[in-house]
């Protein structure tokens, strides 16, 4: 098992982990301890640090991930550019925080009169340093990744975090503190796990602070346009995914509640992209590599494979979602979550069309034209904001996730039309129509389903029958050799075969 295949195989582990206790969290913990409208802000706080931290580090780690094996020497001090990236991050922040700063009266105008909205007003200085953390780590998480390092950052994010926001909430339900000590408490974790990486980090000696070299400086309009397009490739999809939560909060009457429930769905379905989270991670390197040797026959294998494979288990994950959602209501203790139903299918539907593009968006991405991402993302973002300014109103909920997923539909298929036309290359045959009729088969099979008084009875026998049908099925008709071809190995090892 080679350097990438070990650290796949951890970062998968570490992400199934973390996907579990952030259910645990999201599905018991805060529907029994927090109100919605807590949960409302909380969903809030993650979107705007993520959005802020993105947008203030105009572009850093990316311009880190692009040219750090550029600048790279043995000496450690790579040209002086670890302290280019200490300077460019410092600078965009600060004035990024002085914009935040200066538009606070028109944002507080926003959520003075919404139900939960005070909230936000009394907290709206806490997204500066949440804010600063978070791009903090992500800058670290970069660098790690340069010297291959990306196991323990994988780890602190996925599951520490998330481990650490378990326990805090505990206290808060035992009248340690209140929902500001929650807060803090999530303040103080994220500035944990930044000095735990930094260390991780300064100890393997892999940087050091330098003067910035000529040849650094006579980069500099390369790096700071470099910079420029991904911050709004990143910030634009960052939008994208957090256009519904923004302006629920914004335009809704009662904004923080359903941005609790909404946020609250999209972090049940988000399992279904695990299974391009535990493909990027290495994928995205194969692909960088192919381009480099501008081998397309490898980038059209890559393509065909990691889409046909996050197909198939994106819809057996949506299948187990779909067919358990009353037990999923039930653990929650929210049954007045049923009328939304269709929020949940149609989030659901989201993520599934998201991963079945594959690797398209990276594949442009890494490719010289890059650029045609960025204007695609942009006017995405115009576009999902028109469309949740006109369904919002009329459809709430069901308004805002009909718009993530009309924007995402249009967004993967301007990316597989790019790919077709610029390279020839598309994913997409017959095994997909037959994955939808195995699909439909295994739903019908876990809903008409006998209703079992135990409730884990319940889920174990209906998620059992849905997945056996689906799984004899998708390995009986050779649907994907990979697939196949690790069922395989599972039996040699099994000693069954």
């Amino acid at each position: 098992m080679n350097l990438l295949q070990k650290q796949g195989f951890y970062n998968s582990i570490i992400l199934y982990a973390g996907t579990v206790l952030g259910f645990l969290n999201l599905v018991i913990l805060f529907q029994r301890i927090l109100t919605k409208e807590e949960i409302g802000f909380y969903t809030l706080v993650i979107t705007v640090s993520g959005l802020y931290a993105q947008i203030a580090s105009l572009g850093i780690n990316g311009v880190i991930l692009k040219y750090f094996p550029v600048f790279r020497t043995e000496d450690k001090t790579h040209k002086g550019f670890i302290t280019l990236v200490v300077l460019w991050s410092t600078l965009s922040f600060l004035a990024f925080t002085l914009l935040f700063v200066l538009f606070k009266g028109f944002v507080m105008n926003q959520y003075e009169d919404k139900a939960g909205g005070g909230l936000m007003v009394q907290h709206y200085y806490y997204l500066i340093p949440i804010s600063f953390l978070t791009l903090l780590f992500t800058v670290l998480e970069s660098l790690a990744r340069t010297v291959f390092k990306n196991v323990f950052s994988a780890f602190l994010k996925e599951f520490l975090l998330r481990f650490i926001t378990s326990v805090t909430v505990l206290m808060m339900a035992a009248a340690w503190f209140g929902y500001d000590g929650f807060l803090n408490a999530y303040l103080v974790a994220n500035a944990l796990i930044a000095c735990l990486l930094w260390y991780n980090i300064a100890k393997g000696r892999h940087f050091k602070f330098a003067s910035i070299t000529r040849e650094v400086k006579s980069q500099r309009k390369e790096l700071l346009n470099y910079g420029l397009f991904s911050v709004i490739s990143g910030g634009s999809f960052g939008l994208v995914q957090g256009m519904a939560v923004l302006m629920l909060s914004v335009i809704a009457d009662r904004s923080l509640e359903l941005v609790g429930i909404y946020g609250t769905f999209f972090g049940i379905a988000v399992v279904i992209s695990l299974p391009a989270k535990a493909l990027g991670r290495t994928s995205y390197q194969i692909v960088s590599e192919a381009w480099a040797q501008n081998d397309l026959k490898k980038i059209d294998r890559i393509y065909k494979k990691t889409s046909l494979v996050q197909f198939i288990i994106g819809c057996l994950l949506l299948i187990g979602l779909i067919i358990n959602y009353d037990h999923i209501l039930f653990l929650m203790n929210r049954p007045e979550y049923s009328q939304y139903f269709w929020v949940f299918v149609i989030v659901g539907l989201t993520f599934l069309v998201d991963i079945t593009g594959g690797l398209n968006g990276q594949i442009i991405n890494f490719s010289r034209y890059y650029r045609y991402t960025t204007y695609m993302i942009t006017a995405a973002v115009f576009v999902c904001a028109f469309l949740n300014w006109l369904l919002i109103p009329h459809f709430g909920l069901v308004g805002a996730a009909l718009s993530y997923l009309v924007i995402m539909v249009i967004l993967n298929f301007l990316y597989w039309l790019f790919i077709l036309v610029k390279f020839r290359l598309q994913p997409f045959d017959a095994k997909y129509l037959a994955v939808l009729l195995i699909s439909a088969v295994s739903l019908a099979v876990g809903i008409y389903m006998p209703v079992f008084d135990n409730i884990l009875l319940d889920i174990a026998l209906r998620s059992v029958a849905a997945t056996l049908v689906f799984t004899g099925s998708i390995l009986g008709f050779n649907i994907s050799e990979d697939i196949n071809e690790l069922y395989r190995n599972a039996l040699i090892k099994a000693g069954l075969k």
